[in-house]
């Protein structure tokens, strides 16, 4: 009798929230980093740029990783892109899902330097045409408009797996880190369609944006297609990127009854519904507790202060563009199932 082939063992899924920088020289060149024999993916090459550290800004983020990285002072001129991809490590046992952020940079002074036995030891000005013919990251071929190139190995699926996790920190309080896209969606006689929070979660009573946490595996852009559906009814199609915010709640209570440091990193996008109808929550029983249209009129005769989250009166205020930076977070997710709304 034949024996059964090895399986693979099971890869425990990891996530995290990355932002990275794209800086060009004066002629055009691009700044990229190599991943040394350290990592999963030695050889190949990327934007400047790493893990977003629990509770700060990614712009920060981008700022510090590329100065270690590169021994460059950067500063980060706006948002380019937010997309998320999925990877396995075989040999370590995990399947990554990763959020990135890609912003614009310049360069501010500092020299290039090499670094040894770090998880990046090289780092160069390269053309964009030499670029083409490197070992680039795919979402760094992305980011620079070239072909991606097969160098991270795909799960089959991704696993089915909570999008939130609250894991204890250093200091013996749970802490997570999450992220989420919201909508500023409106509707051809220009309502706003807005969210009820239900009672139980913070903020309830109050109104905002609908959307929330993305799956494992999932793209920002379609998961907040999916939330609006589930949330409100609607279809939509997604109009722009507005930009992100970073927020954090030290000791946030929520559903689970005990504090947790919460840090989310929200994108928020315009996103239009063609044909609107009467708004029906389809999640019973979640962080949603109504939804509805609202005139402008509606929307001037709602006080911030007091009917809507500081994220929605922000993104309202002004016409479409995305919330400052919050240090306190409105809405926290559900967590009895996987797929979570806030």
């Amino acid at each position: 009798m034949t024996e059964p082939p090895d399986q693979p063992p099971d890869l425990e899924p990891i996530r995290r929230i990355a932002a990275y920088g794209v800086c060009h020289d004066p002629d055009g060149n691009v700044l990229l980093v190599r991943a040394s024999q350290t990592t999963g993916t030695p050889g190949a090459w990327s934007m400047p740029g790493g893990a977003v550290a629990h509770g700060e800004d990614p712009r920060d983020t981008v700022v510090r990783e590329t100065a270690a990285e590169t021994g460059l002072s950067v500063a980060v001129d706006g948002l380019l892109d937010v997309s998320a991809d999925l990877r396995t490590m075989p040999d370590r046992g995990l399947t990554i899902h990763t959020d990135r952020l890609i912003y614009r940079v310049r360069e501010r002074g500092g020299a290039l330097i090499d670094r040894i036995d770090q998880p990046t030891d090289l780092c160069r000005w390269v053309s964009l045409a030499d670029a083409a013919a490197m070992p680039l990251r795919p979402f760094t071929a992305i980011a620079l408009g070239l072909p991606p190139a097969a160098v991270d190995l795909q799960p089959d699926e991704a696993p089915d797996v909570p999008s939130f996790h609250a894991v204890p920190g250093p200091d013996g309080l749970h802490r997570a880190q999450r992220f989420a896209a919201y909508a500023v969606a409106r509707d051809v006689h220009d309502r706003v369609l807005l969210t009820r929070i239900a009672d139980g979660y913070p903020g309830a009573g109050r109104w905002h944006l609908p959307g929330g946490g993305t799956d494992f595996g999932e793209s920002p852009g379609p998961a907040l297609l999916r939330e609006l559906l589930e949330e409100t009814g609607q279809e939509g199609q997604l109009v722009r990127l507005l930009g992100v915010a970073s927020h954090r709640d030290a000791a946030s209570i929520g559903p689970e009854g005990y504090p947790i440091d919460w840090h989310g990193v929200r994108a928020f996008y315009l996103v239009q519904i063609a044909a609107a109808t009467e708004p029906t929550v389809h999640d019973i029983g979640g962080s949603t507790g109504d939804a509805r249209w609202f005139t402008p009129t509606e929307v001037g005769a709602l006080d911030p202060a007091v009917d809507l989250t500081e994220v929605t009166a922000e993104a309202l205020a002004g016409n479409g563009k995305a919330p400052r930076q919050r240090t306190k977070t409105a809405r926290r997710p559900r967590t009895a199932r996987t797929r979570h709304g806030r």
